[in-house]
């Protein structure tokens, strides 16, 4: 059996370096190990194995973090050359379908674009065809998800409604890819941001065929399966992303309860207030304070409609956009397990062909079929170990090649991580609190219709008290007249 000096030579023992590699990512949550200032720099350690830091490797690195320090999420608009605006969404109808396409406005200053600002129209499976040609180009990048085709199956999808959440969803796509150090300055973005409706079909129709996909989505997940040596630092990292999905789940689960109820209640509600309208015109002396509660009930039915619905555009469908983020995460993490599989297999396939080649060396071929066939030995023997010596060459290639592919693969995702950590804590922070805002305001409407009711009610009762005063007072006045007249 070969020894790791055979298959790495001038390598320190595997194991004093996979210690070292796992002391530097040691057992910390890789979402947050991004916010630690004791951190800087450690993406720039790719950690490489056995063949030493290639050119690719340390060029691909070293790019990404310069453009990591220009593309910084917390950068202010001043700072960014590439904005992106979707907007304007309009119906099409042809013989065969109707479909929706949204206006995109683009303005830059990045001299890879002819112009500094374009407007073209896209439709949905626009959408899906750039994020898989990101993703075919960009295996082991994180590309934002899109929405569902058909999320919100309560809604018309040709509805106001639905075409504004639908919009607000590409627009974000959008940002997180304009955003991007690596994703914006694809060519395909390109493209997508400015390319006339002709040259962009004739754009598409150059793309890869499905096979190839299909392909290549077998192949990720076998290596899910297959995969032993993962790095405990992904194997954290996709237990946390796990969790974090669950966690979602439970909250959208929640939300749409309380929607249910809440819908429940509103319909009640609509019940409810005709009846005070219908009875104050049977009771003249109670119109006022019927009415009163009737308009209350009104106002509270369209607080809590309103609250639904923004409910629904705001909250819930966030939630299920960071659920198909998670889903981007782990299949990111299965083609990374696959590259790193392919490289064990490699190195295990390099071990057997040494051991074969020292074998051959101290072999006799007299009895191989080859002497049979009239060869001889000796020359039998030399033609063994040139193929394998041709052979080792060739797994020694392919080793260092997907070492350098491990090790990028490995940086891509560490940094885009960080990137999406820090996305999320700001995104669910926004989130919640917008919530909570939402809830504050509706109790305050709500709240300020009903002590709307009661100071009209109390209103009515201080005018019937005033007018039952007036009416004793006159009946008492008229009494002393009528006595006195008697006594006279």
């Amino acid at each position: 059996m070969a020894s790791s000096e055979d298959i790495f030579p001038g390598k320190e023992d595997d194991n004093t370096s996979s210690d070292a590699s796992n002391d530097q990512h040691k057992f910390k949550d890789p979402l947050i190990s991004g916010l630690d200032p004791s951190d800087e720099g450690e993406m720039e350690s790719l950690s490489l194995d056995a063949s030493g830091k290639s050119d690719l490797s340390v060029s691909r690195s070293s790019s990404l973090i310069a453009n990591l320090s220009r593309y910084d999420d917390d950068l202010d608009d001043e700072t960014r050359d590439l904005f992106v605006v979707v907007d304007d969404p309009e119906k099409h109808t042809s013989t065969m379908e109707a479909y929706v396409t949204f206006r995109i406005n683009t303005k830059t200053t990045r001299s890879e674009f002819d112009d500094s600002e374009y407007s073209v129209r896209r439709r949905y499976n626009d959408f899906l065809w750039l994020r898989q040609r990101l993703e075919e180009s960009y295996p082991t990048h994180l590309v934002p998800p899109l929405p569902e085709k058909h999320s919100l199956r309560r809604l018309d999808r040709f509805s106001q409604e639905f075409l504004q959440v639908r919009q607000s969803a590409l627009q974000k796509f959008l940002t997180r890819i304009a955003d991007h150090p690596v994703l914006s300055f694809d060519t395909n973005f390109r493209v997508f941001l400015t390319a006339k409706a002709w040259e962009f079909q004739a754009h598409k129709k150059q793309g890869s065929g499905i096979l190839s996909r299909v392909s290549d989505s077998i192949h990720n997940i076998s290596a899910a399966y297959m995969m032993k040596n993962r790095s405990p630092e992904f194997t954290m990292m996709h237990e946390y992303v796990q969790s974090f999905s669950d966690k979602l789940g439970v909250l959208d689960r929640i939300s749409q309860r309380v929607s249910k109820e809440q819908g429940e209640y509103l319909l009640e509600m609509k019940d409810w207030g005709p009846i005070y309208t219908l009875w104050a015109n049977s009771e003249d002396n109670l119109t006022t304070s019927l009415l009163a509660m009737s308009k209350a009930v009104d106002s509270s039915c369209d607080a809590l409609k309103e609250v639904i619905e923004r409910t629904e555009a705001n909250f819930s469908q966030p939630l299920k956009e960071y659920t198909l983020y998670c889903d981007a995460i782990k299949a990111v993490l299965r083609r990374r397990d696959a590259i790193q599989m392919e490289y064990d297999i490699t190195i295990e396939e390099l071990s057997k062909k040494k051991d074969e080649r020292e074998q051959v060396k101290i072999s006799d071929q007299t009895y191989s079929i080859g002497a049979f066939l009239g060869k001889d030995p000796e020359d039998v023997k030399q033609q063994k170990q040139d193929k394998l010596e041709q052979q080792i060459t060739d797994l020694t290639t392919q080793m260092e090649s997907l070492n350098d592919k491990t090790a990028c693969a490995d940086a891509d995702l560490r940094v885009d991580m960080e990137r999406w950590h820090k996305n999320k804590q700001r995104d669910l922070k926004e989130l919640f609190i917008n919530l909570a805002d939402r809830q504050i305001a509706y109790y305050e409407r709500t709240l300020s219709c009903w002590e709307e009711a009661i100071c009209a009610i109390q209103e009515k009762n201080l005018f019937a008290l005033k007018e039952t005063s007036n009416t004793d007072l006159c009946e008492e006045i008229e009494t002393d007249a009528e006595k006195k007249e008697e006594m006279d």
